[in-house]
């Protein structure tokens, strides 16, 4: 079974599809379950690797895309939500509003509606590759259509 047959990747592959139809998946042959190993096996800066991480505001949660050489700031997104308490996501609320496990966490295709904000650090690079469902795929993608995919917002969220 190749892994474009595997369920999450065929809905990151179905929402990407719909969205411009020239968008694919692709499949590395190494895991690229971190930022650096994705950058290596694409040969490309650790920055253009789109992190999508999932934190948990009491019974809301806001998938943050940032930057693979970049930390997501906690204290900036309490400030922005207005919030006491944001907490990343366990791998069990992960599994469950994105329908992705961890390592392969795409910005796209959920299974929940999650509110989505972008760091404005990625706005730096010309391509972005970003996670399609499964460790070993992801997807190639530009800044502006990032934000058009997603509907997410872009704000400073990175320490």
């Amino acid at each position: 079974m190749s892994l474009l047959d595997k369920e999450p990747v065929k809905r990151a592959e179905r929402f990407l599809k719909d969205f411009d139809k020239s968008l694919e998946v692709i499949i590395l042959e190494n895991s690229a379950r971190t930022a650096q190993d994705a950058a290596k096996a694409l040969d490309c800066n650790v920055g253009a690797i789109v992190k999508s991480l999932l934190f948990r505001t009491g019974d809301d949660f806001i998938l943050c895309l940032v930057a693979g050489d970049k930390r997501c700031s906690l204290n900036k997104l309490k400030k922005l939500k207005d919030k006491k308490d944001i907490l990343m996501a366990s791998p069990e609320e992960v599994k469950t509003q994105t329908g992705y496990t961890i390592g392969g966490v795409s910005p796209i295709g959920h299974l929940n509606k999650i509110e989505i904000l972008i760091d404005k650090s990625l706005e730096r690079f010309n391509q972005l590759f970003a996670a399609a469902g499964h460790p070993n795929c992801v997807f190639k993608i530009n800044f502006i259509n990032i934000q058009k995919i997603t509907n997410g917002k872009v704000k400073n969220i990175i320490e």
